[in-house]
């Protein structure tokens, strides 16, 4: 018996380039693609046309911003972080290989930001903040490198209907929001696969609040404190 692909498998980076290259076709055209991620499905868009059919298929409030797909070179370039923060963020990627978002303050004027569309910007931002999704899998990486070579951000969220839970299988995803995406990339199940249906766990870089409890949100709080003597604020 065959054992099930998942997203963790090992693919080459030349699989992997192509993987993100395809992403970025569909997305330069103002499509919508999903794409499989360590921590759960995912529905990505980059500009106003693509974003704004990602909220309609997943029925999401606007109050609800979309994540950004990054990595540390991209969140040392967009965040506003001081040098113990990003320590932070370097030990929970290189040290322990863990998923993750960072919330924190950005800068609004980096070139990187100034080409994105006032819509998407309006709609992937709250407040003075910006939420980078870390380490969320090979093709994650690998798309997150081909948006900093090419000066293009990339933006969603989960790929299901808001309020459902996270899909872990192309084949799981709702009909309305597998419709909505002109591409969608099947790597088996998800690595991070669980029964709540979690997703990445989310942190606020400015004051340690946990904005969501996600998959690894243990070994997460427990890096906080053994590590740095932080507490996760959870309440």
């Amino acid at each position: 018996m065959l054992q099930e692909a998942r997203t963790d498998d090992a693919r080459s980076p030349a699989q992997l380039a192509a993987g993100a290259a395809r992403v970025f076709e569909v997305l330069e055209a103002d499509e919508v693609a999903i794409v499989p991620l360590d921590v759960a499905y995912a529905v990505v868009g980059m500009k106003s046309k693509a974003i704004a059919a990602i909220f309609a298929a997943k029925q999401r409030s606007f109050d609800k911003p979309s994540g950004m797909f990054g990595d540390l070179a991209l969140s040392n370039e967009l965040h506003l972080l001081a040098p113990d923060r990003r320590e932070i963020a370097r030990t929970l990627v290189e040290d322990y290989n863990l998923p993750f978002s960072i919330v924190a303050e950005y800068r609004r004027d980096h070139p990187l930001m100034q080409q994105v569309e006032p819509f998407v910007r309006e709609n992937s931002t709250k407040g003075d903040t910006l939420d980078i999704l870390m380490n969320a899998g090979a093709l994650h990486n690998a798309i997150a490198r081909l948006s900093a070579e090419r000066g293009r951000l990339v933006f969603g969220s989960s790929a299901n209907r808001s309020l459902t839970g996270s899909k872990y299988r192309l084949r799981d995803i709702d009909h309305a929001v597998r419709s909505a995406a002109a591409l969608a990339i099947d790597h088996g199940t998800s690595k991070y696969a669980n029964a709540e249906g979690r997703s990445s766990t989310i942190i606020d870089f400015r004051n340690f609040s946990v904005v969501r409890q996600g998959v690894c949100f243990g070994q997460i709080r427990d890096i906080f404190q053994r590590d740095f003597g932080i507490a996760l604020a959870t309440g």
